[in-house]
């Protein structure tokens, strides 16, 4: 017998329903967000399918043989105290997360390129008035993070003509582009007018953009000061450092898609700062129909006793 999927997506519900209509064909599907299967049996079942789960889900779950992570991050279901040691974990990896991941920087990069924030308060002040205005060439990309999604987002901003280096712990050889490890961070932050952040959260990664990084981003620049991007994991910044950041003008601007707390709440200051581009963590959302064909794609080699994809490596933490 086909083993049924239990779905604990903390995604929008009706959404989610929608697409478990056309989803795993001939295979039940147990959607913990319908009442009806908060308090049922999982034993006997093979596969999850979740993002933010329930910190009881995989107790409830003692013949679990796969994982699969609604998202790309997986810092949530690592953080589970009563996550199986040697259930695999698979990332989602799909064309529609990578292609919206990249639109979101594309676009954070050309807003603050073009000064589109600067040029919105002039409207309100019915300011007329030219701003200088380099071009995508005249300023460097930081990336850090060359993961698939840095990957296609480096590609794509040289397409439109910036310049871009990249940064990830370990030494990665990219054709094309310039790349630091851990001993050149210093070296790579000197040289970055825009840094964007697509790291996964690690131990190393809490709290990395900080008040001390940002200080050793170039100053002087094309823009004058720098910009940061963070479309990764909110816990991989300190909001603070951010906004005293930009009001003591070490950076210019900011776009920030993902916070330490989420939903941002009501009284956090980075919403009255005018220069903050400020998303609630919709940079790069999944496309639920994308994902559960995704996992079909595993459950079936799995089921052919093929290796799984996209596994997440415990030991650094993605």
């Amino acid at each position: 017998m086909q083993s049924p999927v239990v779905i604990d997506l903390k995604f929008d519900p009706e959404t989610v329903v929608h697409a478990l209509k056309t989803a795993f064909p001939g295979r039940e599907t147990i959607n913990l967000a319908d009442p009806a299967n908060r308090g049922r049996d999982l034993s006997g079942i093979a596969y999850a399918v979740c993002w933010n789960p329930d910190h009881d889900l995989f107790a409830r779950m003692p013949d679990l043989k796969v994982i699969f992570s609604g998202g790309a991050g997986v810092d949530k279901i690592l953080a589970i105290p009563t996550l199986p040691k040697e259930v695999p974990i698979v990332r989602f990896v799909d064309d529609t997360l990578t292609n919206r991941m990249s639109e979101y920087v594309v676009l954070q990069c050309l807003t603050h390129l073009r000064q589109v924030a600067t040029y919105a308060a002039m409207q309100k002040r019915r300011e007329w008035r030219e701003l200088p205005q380099p071009e995508a060439a005249d300023l460097t990309v930081g990336m850090m993070g060359l993961g698939v999604l840095g990957l296609d987002a480096a590609r794509k901003l040289k397409m439109m003509g910036f310049n871009v280096i990249g940064w990830s712990r370990t030494k990665k050889t990219v054709e094309g582009m310039e790349t630091f490890d851990a001993a050149g961070l210093d070296t790579f932050l000197g040289r970055t007018d825009i840094l964007v952040g697509l790291l996964p959260l690690t131990a190393e990664t809490t709290g990395l953009y900080n008040a001390a990084l940002f200080a050793k981003l170039r100053q002087g620049g094309a823009l004058g000061k720098p910009v940061f991007i963070n479309a990764g994991r909110g816990k991989s910044q300190v909001t603070a450092d951010v906004v005293e950041a930009i009001r003591s003008g070490v950076l210019r601007g900011a776009s920030l898609d993902v916070f330490e707390e989420e939903p941002l709440p009501a009284d956090n200051p980075a919403w009255g700062v005018e220069e903050i581009i400020l998303t609630p963590h919709a940079a790069a959302a999944s496309d639920e129909r994308a994902l559960f064909r995704a996992v079909e794609r595993q459950i079936a080699r799995f089921e052919r006793g093929e290796p799984l994809e996209n596994l997440v490596n415990r030991t650094i933490g993605y």
